[in-house]
């Protein structure tokens, strides 16, 4: 049982109420939701899409082949008609507007919308109602619930759908990034609003009372990556984000934290570039920036979040690695993970470790402390400014020598730079390999990162039910780049093919870089929309 639903109109006719609203009882109904969105940079005008498709098995990618199409305006009609499924239906403004003039507003035309597509599947309405209870203020709620009730006595049963109970949670990217970060003791966090990244600083605003956060709104990102680095030197966990061109603004402060060694988390939500480019769409483009951003040579990490659950467990990790060792970490994601809304089980806080390396007393030596100490691992002890009585915590950005003060030293500098380097022979301990789906020998293997997973594991589960030899290597730690699954599987394979969302194949080159491994094909995607698990399997069967 699978299906889907799309609901299409301009910006401002209450799309996005009518999604949630489906999206949350269907939650509730007990099935599996995978929830994306199409929109365009305005705020009114344009046009606008969800797919919501529902089943009662997991799902990991939305579908563009829909049952229903909620068409708000004549042009839904017109681009997505070739989207319905046989035996599909279209319901369009006209079909509910003697409903909506009765109601005497034209704002209802949403709930309307949701109680015909509620009657058309055969569910109940009663969870609808109860969900526009908690969505709505005083005062709309009975309008609303009078629009439901009248849109479900227009419609006609096309299916009886037998509803369950789960315990599932609904939730976004972004949001799982959020969750994460207060999970993991974030205390500060701060950016400059960037679509679509701006969930992130939303989420904990919201939740910034409860749980002792400070969030600041900064006035450009130049700022942002600053006053994390600032927030983090005085000893809180703190975080910054944005997308690729306000990342760049972050670059010179990049530098400066590989300097100080300062831990911080940056998450860059991709959208198209460059410049601009499209502001509200979706990308994997920004691998290669990430790994070489900033001046000079200092040790980072950069980890791709590959689905929801992904999102929350390494936004933790990444809070611990950053301030083990000292570095900044980097977090990948994109607008289409960002945005995308799915159900998944309850997240298990009891997996969650919060891993401080806070040094104390005892690293005062001879009653001096040295902020760059000279050590093993190239990590030095870290006091937080004010806590040990005479000690000062000394950081510059320019070269300095172990207690910090400025040096011109060449031997100072060089032994600096091999002492921040040292650290990436002991982060690679760290390092997670690719998950691995599919048959254990695979003849054909696939290579991706990030969002791709979803649809990717759609196309590797048809592929295999229909007899084909494949699996498929998804990365989530890219930089360092592990390679010990890569080279094992790569050896077995007869054709490895590379699955990326950009026009060159960022991990590909990279692969061949670290690697020495060559893909036989290349599978790109760079118009800004996302794969679908449709898209990828066929693609691999031209392929193969």
């Amino acid at each position: 049982m699978d299906y889907s639903v799309l609901i299409g109109g301009a910006a401002g006719q209450g799309m996005d109420t009518c999604a949630i609203l489906l999206e949350k009882t269907l939650k509730r109904c007990g099935f599996s939701v995978y929830a994306s969105s199409d929109y365009m940079s305005r705020v009114r005008g344009g046009h606008n899409f969800f797919y919501i498709r529902f089943s009662d098995r997991k799902l990991y990618s939305f579908s563009p082949r829909v049952d229903l199409i909620f068409a708000m305006n004549k042009e839904t009609v017109d681009i997505h008609r070739s989207k319905l499924k046989e035996n599909g239906f279209i319901l369009t403004q006209e079909t509910i507007e003697d409903i909506v003039t009765k109601l005497g507003n034209p704002k209802v035309i949403n709930t309307v919308g949701l109680g015909f597509i509620l009657k058309y599947f055969g569910l109940p309405m009663d969870i609808a109602a109860e969900v526009i209870k908690e969505e709505f203020k005083e005062g709309i709620i009975e309008i609303n619930l009078r629009a439901l009730e009248e849109g479900y006595k227009q419609s006609k049963n096309r299916y009886s759908l037998t509803t369950f109970k789960d315990e599932s949670i609904l939730i976004n990217g972004n949001q799982a990034v959020g969750v994460g970060a207060i999970a993991a003791g974030c205390r500060f966090y701060c950016g400059y609003p960037m679509t679509p990244s701006t969930g992130v600083l939303n989420y904990l605003a919201a939740h910034s009372n409860e749980f002792g956060i400070a969030v600041d709104q900064v006035e450009d990102e130049v700022a942002a990556l600053n006053m994390a680095l600032g927030a983090a030197y005085a000893g809180v966990r703190a975080m910054t984000g944005s997308s690729g061109g306000g990342f760049a603004l972050m670059v010179e402060a990049l530098s400066l934290a590989g300097m100080i060694e300062v831990p911080v988390v940056l998450i860059n939500v991709q959208r198209p570039g460059p410049a601009t480019g499209f502001p509200t769409r979706t990308e994997q483009a920004d691998l290669r920036f990430m790994i070489h951003a900033g001046h000079g040579e200092f040790p980072r990490m950069v980890i791709a979040l590959r689905n929801v659950e992904d999102a929350f467990y390494q936004t933790v990790r990444a809070f611990n690695i950053a301030e083990k060792y000292q570095i900044p970490v980097l977090l990948m994601s994109d607008q289409h993970l960002a945005d995308s809304v799915v159900t998944v089980k309850p997240f298990d806080f009891t997996k969650v470790k919060v891993e401080r390396y806070i040094s104390g007393e005892e690293e005062v030596v001879d009653e001096e402390y040295k902020r760059y100490r000279f050590t093993e691992d190239g990590i030095s002890p870290r006091i937080l400014p004010g806590k040990i009585p005479g000690q000062v915590v000394l950081v510059d950005s320019d070269e300095h020598d172990e207690w910090g003060h400025i040096t011109e030293s060449d031997e100072i500098r060089t032994k600096m730079v091999d002492k921040r380097l040292k650290k990436y022979e002991y982060l690679k301990e760290d390092i997670q390999e690719p998950w691995f789906i599919g048959k254990d020998k695979p003849e054909n293997l696939i290579i991706c990162w990030g969002s791709t997973y979803g649809a990717v594991r759609e196309a590797v589960d048809r592929l295999i039910e229909e007899g084909y030899s494949i699996g498929a290597l998804i990365f989530g730690d890219i930089w360092p780049l592990p390679t010990k699954r890569l080279l094992d599987f790569g050896k077995m394979a007869k054709r490895i093919i590379d699955v990326e969302q950009n026009a060159t194949g960022q991990l590909e080159s990279l692969i061949r870089e670290v690697a020495l491994m060559k893909p036989t094909d290349r599978i790109l995607k760079y118009d800004g929309r996302p794969f679908s698990g449709e898209e990828v399997y066929k693609r691999i069967r031209e392929v193969l």
